[in-house]
């Protein structure tokens, strides 16, 4: 990670925004406590991957949790974290404050989770939300495509939603149960050997790369967590023809592992009847 834009090295952090990037999200708590249950959902993206039930949840997160961390300590020693006063971070934690309250009923564990954002200074264009809610911006996906809230959204929202769906954590369970071998389906979350796996796939949280099925439940799942947030759905074609054009020559870093094209513009469209009404409920209250 290397120093590529004007971000001001890290200072003090003001008395709203503690120095770790972790801040509170009770705007709409309440709301959220009538929102949806998944069988009330308004998507149907159908259940999560039984290979998740062979690591624990906590490991994953704990996992997440430590790189992030190292993360962003080597992205402040080399001035590329974002100070807790800067516009663009002030505005990401804005977009993520209207969306958190939306996410337990798709994963009750994210009520627990200590959401962190923090922005990254690099040309890339990229974001990810890790395990337990921690999620980074690079200021490459902000300034080259020129977002606008409602297309923010749409990332963040679909970044949340592969963090509550568990997908990283059905991956490594796939992976941990191909590593260790059929015995291992046997034992109910078992630890063990296990354990030590789920380490070693660990390291590649930051890295990790999703299957095309993961890709559109994120999609899914994100419009309606936009939606509900007041923020339009019909974002998402605008954000993925942004996308498409951004790649005409090497393609950006967030397409390496989010794969766009016609198809998926196509899904989206589909969708929006479904999630429209959600946003203009939203807009109304």
């Amino acid at each position: 990670m290397c120093w590529l834009c004007d971000l001001k090295t890290p200072g003090p952090a003001s008395p709203d925004a503690p120095p770790t990037g972790r801040w509170n999200s009770r705007r709409g708590f309440l709301l959220a406590a009538a929102l949806t249950s998944p069988a009330l959902a308004q998507v149907d993206v159908g259940k999560s991957s039984a290979f998740a039930k062979l690591v624990p949840a906590e490991d994953v997160e704990r996992s997440a949790a430590t790189q992030y961390q190292e993360m962003l300590k080597q992205a402040a020693s080399k001035n590329a974290l974002a100070p807790a006063d800067h516009p663009q971070l002030l505005r990401l934690r804005r977009i993520a404050d209207h969306l958190i309250p939306f996410a337990p009923p798709w994963n009750p564990r994210a009520r627990t989770w200590r959401w962190e954002i923090n922005l990254l200074g690099s040309k890339q264009i990229n974001a990810f939300c890790m395990p337990g809610g921690k999620i980074a911006f690079y200021s490459g996906i902000l300034d080259e495509l020129k977002l606008n809230d409602d297309e923010v959204a749409q990332i963040m929202g679909h970044e949340i939603a592969h963090a509550l769906r568990e997908h990283a954590r059905a991956r490594m369970g796939k992976g941990a149960a191909t590593s260790i071998g059929a015995g291992i389906l046997s034992q109910v979350l078992g630890l063990g050997d296990l354990g030590r796996t789920v380490t070693n796939y660990g390291a590649e949280l930051l890295t990790l790369k999703f299957s095309r099925d993961d890709e559109t439940e994120a999609d899914l799942v994100g419009l309606e967590l936009a939606a509900r947030a007041a923020y339009d759905p019909r974002a998402g074609v605008t954000l993925w023809r942004k996308m498409q054009a951004a790649s005409k020559g090497a393609p950006p870093q967030w397409l390496s592992t989010h794969p766009a094209g016609t198809t998926r513009i196509a899904e989206i469209e589909k969708t929006l009847p479904q999630v429209l009404p959600l946003y203009e409920s939203a807009e109304r209250r």
